[in-house]
């Protein structure tokens, strides 16, 4: 929408409104008598797309200016310390084929250490709690067995659908005018094999089958692999040799804060972009901190919080339409801590599948060197969406009660607990990225990457390689910092 009806909104919602709205105005008064430079490229965003854009248009002399809404860089990746331990309460993991990310933490030389995943995986369903290697592909369950079948043919399928133009595969109508629970639904017929199901996807997307369309999903699928190496539903969910295989030493926003401590003065925080417009030649970004004016622009926040900035000239119908059907995931991160991992002296790797919830996927978080313990518990897709309504203490006393089912009564009582709801936080609105309904990706696909005059977008859920992952978002603001580039 343009400024004028901003305006008139605004006023029409009161008098708090009516004084928001004469922050832009205020704004460009100030940045007429600052007379900024002209940047070459504004950056809105601090996470890992926006700072490897501006990283790499660093590198080739431009001028950069990267605008944050948050007090803090790194996005999605969050490293707070609790317990005197540091906890990644938003993306963490490393894996095979994350070619983007591994070399950038080489490079800012941020150490990455192999997952715990030694000893016995606790299965819990139907009030049955059933111990397990943790190194077997499928949880011993006897009303599973149709499970392996969709897994293979999922990876099967979705091996083979392009990454850069999901929507003009053959068979994208079929694929995109179904939901993944349709075809559940098809390729399964036992209860546990849909629970299992159930779970992978609540795991990978946040969402439920009946959520996401199977070509997005099989996309997805596509994308989790390098150039040369084919996508695969199985790395999606593994940790050896899978997308969980390894973390980071102190925390994956380790690397967002390594790269703004390089580009320094570059990166302004607590600065949320209000309005982009496109005016002789120029765009003028107008933030909390003030108006820059930049030859191009790299929008690098997710598809959900860019929809709130004011564009003018507004989007192409085809890329606001996309946006209106563009959601994010519901996930709230949990995390108790204890003086040790106690469950790895019983033979137990942390590792939980349950069908109670609220949290029915855990892992062994603990720090590297072994100094504390850590439970980590995934409370995802509509368990998200009912706990989010609980109170904290309510949703704190549900978790709990789930740990000590499952790893034993001393997880009940953890030294600090920590939780992370996504969903609620602005300038996110969800984890762990974005996914399409039916309909979307047929109906407004080639809209998703493309620019928008002088506008370019970043961030994962625009990745064709690693979509969704932080491998992906780095790849989606070099290859939006190259498009800029080429515009320059």
């Amino acid at each position: 929408m343009s400024e004028k009806i901003s305006r008139r909104r605004l006023v029409q919602a009161g008098a708090v409104a009516a004084a928001g709205a004469a922050l832009p105005a205020t704004a460009e008064a100030r940045n007429r008598r600052r007379r900024r430079p002209i940047q070459d490229v504004v950056i809105v965003g601090a996470g890992l797309a926006g700072l490897s854009a501006a990283r790499a248009l660093t590198a080739k002399g431009k001028k950069v200016k990267v605008l944050e809404a948050r007090g803090r860089v790194g996005g999605r990746t969050y490293s707070p310390k609790a317990g005197g331990v540091t906890l990644d309460v938003g993306g963490q993991w490393i894996g095979p084929t994350q070619d983007r990310v591994a070399a950038l933490a080489k490079q800012l030389k941020v150490e990455t250490f192999k997952s715990y995943w030694t000893g016995q995986a606790v299965y819990q369903r139907s009030g049955s709690r059933t111990l397990y290697d943790v190194t077997s592909p499928i949880p011993p369950d006897p009303d599973a067995g149709d499970a392996l079948g969709i897994v293979l043919e999922l990876e099967n399928l979705g091996g083979d659908i392009s990454r850069s133009q999901p929507w003009a595969d053959p068979k994208a109508d079929e694929y995109d005018g179904q939901t993944f629970e349709t075809f559940k639904l098809a390729h399964t017929s036992t209860d546990g094999g849909r629970f299992l199901t159930d779970l992978a996807t609540n795991a990978v997307w946040a969402c439920e089958p009946r959520d996401i369309s199977l070509l997005h999903l099989l996309f997805y699928i596509s994308s989790a692999g390098n150039e040369s190496t084919k996508g695969s539903f199985i790395r999606l969910t593994s940790t050896t040799d899978g997308a969980q295989e390894s973390r980071f030493v102190g925390g994956s926003q380790q690397l967002s804060i390594r790269m703004a401590k390089k580009l320094g003065p570059r990166v302004v925080l607590n600065a949320p972009v209000r309005q982009i417009r496109q005016h002789r030649g120029l765009c003028h970004v107008t933030s909390d901190k003030g108006v820059w004016r930049a030859r191009q622009v790299i929008v690098a926040v997710p598809p959900a919080v860019g929809a709130y900035i004011d564009y003018d000239p507004i989007l192409p119908a085809d890329r606001a339409q996309l946006l209106q059907r563009f959601p994010q995931g519901n996930a709230i991160k949990v995390q108790a801590v204890y003086p040790t991992p106690f469950w790895r002296e019983e033979g137990l790797s942390g590792y939980v599948n349950s069908d109670e919830g609220p949290v029915k996927l855990m892992y062994d978080n603990s720090p590297k060197d072994g100094s504390a313990g850590v439970l980590l518990g995934f409370i995802e897709g509509q368990e998200a969406r009912v706990a989010g309504r609980m109170s904290p203490a309510a949703r704190k006393a549900a978790v709990l009660e789930n740990f000590k089912k499952t790893i034993g009564a001393r997880a009940g009582s953890p030294k600090a607990y920590v939780e992370m709801n996504w969903a609620s936080e602005e300038w996110t609105r969800g984890c762990y990225g974005g996914f399409m309904p039916p309909g979307v990706l047929t109906g407004f696909g080639p809209a998703l990457r493309r620019p928008h005059g002088r506008i370019h977008w970043a961030g994962t859920e625009h990745a064709e390689i690693w979509n969704g992952y932080m491998d992906g978002a780095i790849r989606s603001g070099e290859t939006a910092a190259k498009a800029a580039l080429n515009r320059l």
